[in-house]
């Protein structure tokens, strides 16, 4: 590393931090020929190889920007998008490959996206698993609702308020009923 303002080529690290989201190292530096400091910011490389062969560096901006597409009209949030794409370059970067083809960034972007929002999931899909038919449609809500009633068995059974799968079926008595909508036997009530 240069110093730059002596332009020796020897320095000798100081300090070194994380960022937050842990993507850079911000390094403190010490150049032996002038004794002054200065600072470098290293990060990694990763670049994603789309289908007609361009290389252009991962963005996460790009992410969020094509799921933004999906999510359009769904309540989800800038933070939660934000996150989903932190997610999606921590596994891309967990390859350990320095170039990545669209297509896995494609498949990382799946999994965060089904846990956000199943609607925006089946949008998302839908265009980059080229659904071609109804059927498509329908075999990918199977698989939704499969995993709604494995999580649901792997919870012991019970019925969840924000399942909206699950029906109450334990109250066969009609005690719970609404009574104006008991039948009518014809009968004239007294008034009150």
């Amino acid at each position: 590393m240069h110093c730059p303002y002596c332009r020796n080529t020897d320095s000798r690290v100081v300090d070194s931090r994380t960022s937050d989201d842990g993507s850079q190292i911000r390094r403190r530096r010490l150049c032996p020929a002038c004794g002054r400091r200065f600072s470098t910011v290293e990060t990694t490389s990763l670049s994603v190889v789309k289908r007609s062969g361009v290389v252009e560096p991962f963005s996460r901006d790009k992410v969020v920007a094509g799921v933004r597409k999906a999510c359009q009209g769904r309540p989800v949030t800038d933070d939660s998008l934000a996150l989903l794409a932190q997610r999606v370059e921590e596994s891309v970067r967990a390859s350990g490959a320095a170039e990545i083809d669209a297509h896995d960034v494609g498949l990382a972007i799946l999994g965060p996206l089904r846990e956000l929002d199943e609607v925006a999931y089946l949008r998302f899909a839908s265009v980059y698993q080229d659904f071609a038919s109804l059927i498509d449609f329908e075999s990918a809500i199977a698989a939704l609702r499969a995993d709604h009633e494995a999580r649901r068995t792997a919870a012991g059974g019970a019925a969840t308020a924000d399942d909206p799968d699950a029906s109450d079926s334990s109250d066969v008595s009609g005690a719970g009923a609404d009574p104006s909508s008991a039948a009518d036997d014809g009968a004239a009530r007294p008034e009150a």
